[in-house]
């Protein structure tokens, strides 16, 4: 019995933990910044299971039964939690933010009732010095396992409905066990049914998360959904009306193929045309191929290496024929270098230096982002700077985020760059804003390669002119110890909202 109990300790450990990630990382998906929604998720949850882990002694009969009953609502709580959270969500039924902390409430509560239970279990038969240091020990192994599990092999392969409906299972069994090893004796009645009925629900919910999903995910998206994914760092979702594709990462607009080229052209050209001495480039994010297509107009461009953080995007857009055929199967030419891994840890474990360097990053809608906005990850950029070469980063608006965008150009001149700020009109996003910098300032083009749909010689100069309601704002630097950048996107990005 004592073996069965702490093999029990491990898995109600692991579920435990499981439903923290699953609500956690679905609030990252829905909400934005990971880090604070991870932050307050798990704090919440913390408190929540002391709450439980206070109320315990107030169990006083029938503990193994007890104990059954708790396995089976957190089995059935937890397990579909995710499910609720994402179709409320979809529905726009409610405050989704209180549904949120009322369910990790409602499940740390639960979920902090467990290991008292069943240290009072089992201390009828170990002493209490073994007793703590075993079940402490499974419960502690049961956590490492999940924390492992859960971004290596859970999520990329099940998402989180069927991760949060598999771990909610494992409650049931570990219940039905329980309900073996203790036999029949005071056992309350219908208490078996009722384990063999939330055994069943769970394993309905896992056979139709599928189907689930894309219900909920049609509320969301107005277009029809052709594909969608989640990878260990966001959901991935593709949408389709008539000629119009549009890539969607954690519900944000990424483009729309209906002019995307507007955005992509002036991304790459302004400073690009500018050299043509450039043989080597870099692109540092742009998992979507659509500014190597750009860059690979230049024929005296030799090498370009593409570096981006999820797999799942440089496979998608270099393997799908509708995607191909978008960035001009980009990401397959034999110029095209594509590395998966964080653009900071390449960039120090490489002494590589190019001619130009695309940064086409997400905006800075958390400190994970914000610090690749910073003083310090620019100074790093500058190491990979050839002489004479160019950096473009994205910016965000100009017009919707001034401040933001004034504050990434202080940011560049901080470590010693030349800057040429620059804006153009996309439809699907407004306008929108580019940094050029160098180690001088960088000059307009004279001749752009043939097939543009958007940039002219003779349009580029109104880009790099800023009227009134856009022009420069006092600024501070983004340093990687303040993060300044993150709480102004923030603000500004806020009041767009309301």
């Amino acid at each position: 019995m004592q073996r069965a109990l702490l093999a029990s300790v491990f898995v109600v450990a692991s579920c435990g933990l499981a439903y923290e990630l699953v609500t956690a990382a679905l609030a990252s998906y829905l909400l934005g910044d990971s880090v604070t929604q991870f932050s307050t998720v798990i704090g919440t949850y913390l408190f929540a299971m002391g709450v439980g882990s206070w109320l315990s002694r107030y169990v006083v009969n029938k503990l193994t039964w007890r104990f059954v009953q708790i396995e089976l609502v957190v089995g059935v709580l937890g397990g579909f939690t995710a499910m609720g959270l994402f179709l409320a969500f979809a529905a726009q039924s409610g405050p989704f933010r209180v549904l949120l902390y009322l369910a990790v409430l409602v499940i740390g509560v639960l979920v902090g009732l467990e290991i008292p239970l069943v240290m009072r279990i089992l201390k009828r038969e170990v002493r209490f010095r073994d007793l703590v240091s075993r079940v402490l020990t499974m419960d502690y192994l049961g956590a490492l396992a999940v924390s492992l599990l859960f971004p290596l092999v859970l999520v990329p392969r099940l998402g989180l409905m069927r991760t949060g409906l598999l771990f909610g299972t494992l409650n049931v069994v570990v219940a039905l066990y329980a309900l073996r090893l203790f036999g029949t004796k005071n056992r309350p009645p219908g208490l078996s049914g009722l384990a063999y009925g939330c055994l069943v629900l769970l394993l309905v919910g896992f056979a139709l998360a599928g189907r689930i999903s894309s219900v909920a995910e049609s509320w969301l998206y107005t277009d029809d959904i052709i594909h969608a994914e989640s990878s260990p760092y966001q959901r991935i979702v593709i949408t389709r009306w008539r000629d119009d594709v549009r890539l969607f990462l954690n519900q944000n607009l990424q483009f729309s193929s209906r002019d995307e080229y507007r955005y992509h052209e002036s991304l790459v050209h302004p400073g690009l045309a500018s050299l043509p001495q450039a043989r080597r480039a870099l692109v540092l994010g742009g998992g979507d191929g659509f500014a190597v297509r750009e860059i690979l107009r230049y024929p005296h461009i030799e090498s370009v290496t593409l570096v981006d953080l999820d797999p799942a995007m440089t496979r998608l857009f270099s393997s799908s024929p509708l995607l191909t055929q978008l960035n001009g199967d980009a990401l397959n030419d034999a110029r095209v270098n594509i590395v998966t891994d964080d653009a900071v840890r390449w960039l120090e474990k490489h002494a590589d230096v190019f001619d130009f360097v695309v940064v086409d990053f997400p905006d800075p809608t958390s400190f994970a982002l914000g610090k690749l906005y910073s003083t310090s990850f620019y100074r790093l950029l500058k190491r990979h700077l050839a002489p004479g070469g160019y950096v473009v980063v994205q910016s965000s608006s100009p017009y919707y985020a001034r401040r933001s965008f004034w504050t990434i150009v202080v940011t560049l001149e901080a470590v010693g760059l030349k800057t040429a700020p620059y804006h153009a009109l996309v439809p699907s996003f407004g306008e929108w804003g580019y940094v050029l910098a160098g180690d001088e300032v960088p000059a307009l083009p004279t001749t752009y390669p043939e097939g543009l749909r958007f940039l002219t010689v003779g349009n580029t100069p109104d880009l790099f002119r800023f009227p009134a309601d856009m022009s420069r704002v006092p600024a501070e630097p983004n340093r990687l110890d303040e993060q300044s950048l993150v709480r102004v996107f923030e603000e500004e990005w806020a009041g767009v909202a309301r």
